[in-house]
């Protein structure tokens, strides 16, 4: 019979053998420490309220928007931004036209909407104005100030439906009359509606049997506030429009930048991308300028009333 064949020797380890098997045995016996110090300290750490820097970054990825809604839309526009300015930088192999672009996606609603704020805020001043004549006539039939609150939840102009819910929530939860007022006026933001909390924080505390003149005082100064504002408003439509109109050229000019690469050609040179951006950033300030003074002055306000924002 045939002997059978020699079986072959097994291969020696080769060095790079050994230093994968060394690698592993070391990454295993650092997990396994880690393991342990875990296991004996555990993974909770101590409360620590967030740095400077986090406040930061949480800022600008959630905005400042109070509602959840708004957050959401704000994070909807930084993610927008960073793909129109990856796009842009792709399309035409300009890093300084991907920066443009990443900031024309928030900047051009912010620019397109100007004079949109102070419409809402005149909506809110009728609206608290209606609101106090509603509260006037529900505690006219003897309801004490938070039941009167509660009863006009139903009743309550949509422009600030929200926060007289709110407001009404937090009474029947148990909060102090004074600081939920104060925190509904630190919602809406407006003088107006600080006379109007003013009114009933000093009802709470002298019980006196005037509040509905009052507030019949406070209604009628609101809707004088807002015949003046919307006259004021008119008077600011041509200067909203140059902002609009700026606008609108300055997105064109970008758009035919990003379809014509011979347009955007000069701008390839490491000087070029620096001219571009001084330029950029100057025509973006100018904008920003000419839509700051359309703008009305902030209103200033009387109540002293933290950011709960800031807090939270």
């Amino acid at each position: 019979m045939a002997a059978a064949p020699a079986q072959p020797a097994a291969e020696p380890l080769v060095s790079s053998d050994i230093e994968l098997i060394a690698l592993l045995s070391g990454a295993a016996c650092v997990g396994g420490i880690v393991l342990a110090v875990v296991s004996v300290v555990g993974t909770r750490a101590s409360a620590k309220p967030p740095s400077r820097s986090s406040r930061r970054l949480s800022r600008l990825w959630n905005g400042t928007g109070v509602s959840a809604a708004e957050r959401r839309r704000h994070r909807i526009v930084v993610v927008a931004a960073i793909a129109a300015g990856a796009l842009a930088w792709m399309v035409t192999g300009l890093p300084m036209v991907g920066l443009l672009a990443g900031i024309a996606v928030p900047g051009a609603p912010w620019l397109f909407g100007v004079g949109r704020a102070e419409q809402r805020a005149i909506a809110r001043i009728e609206a608290v104005g209606e609101w106090t004549r509603r509260l006037r006539d529900v505690s006219s039939t003897g309801q004490g100030l938070q039941q009167a609150i509660i009863a006009t939840v139903s009743t309550a102009p949509e422009e600030i439906g929200d926060e007289v819910a709110l407001l009404a929530a937090r009474l029947q939860a148990g909060w102090h009359a004074r600081d939920a007022l104060l925190a509904f006026a630190g919602q809406l933001g407006d003088p107006m509606c600080d006379q109007v909390v003013a009114a009933l924080v000093l009802h709470l505390s002298d019980r006196g049997e005037r509040l509905g003149d009052v507030l019949s005082s406070i209604a009628t100064a609101a809707a004088a506030e807002v015949a003046t504002r919307r006259e004021v408003e008119a008077k600011r439509t041509q200067p909203r429009f140059a902002v609009r109109f700026l606008t609108g050229m300055t997105l064109l000019t970008l758009a035919y930048g990003l379809l014509n690469p011979q347009y955007m050609e000069p701008y390839g040179t490491p000087t070029g991308q620096v001219v571009l951006v001084v330029l950029g950033g100057t025509f973006v300030a100018l904008l920003a300028w000419t839509r700051a003074m359309s703008l009305p002055p902030a209103p200033v306000r009387f109540l002293a009333i933290p950011d709960e924002r800031r807090e939270g």
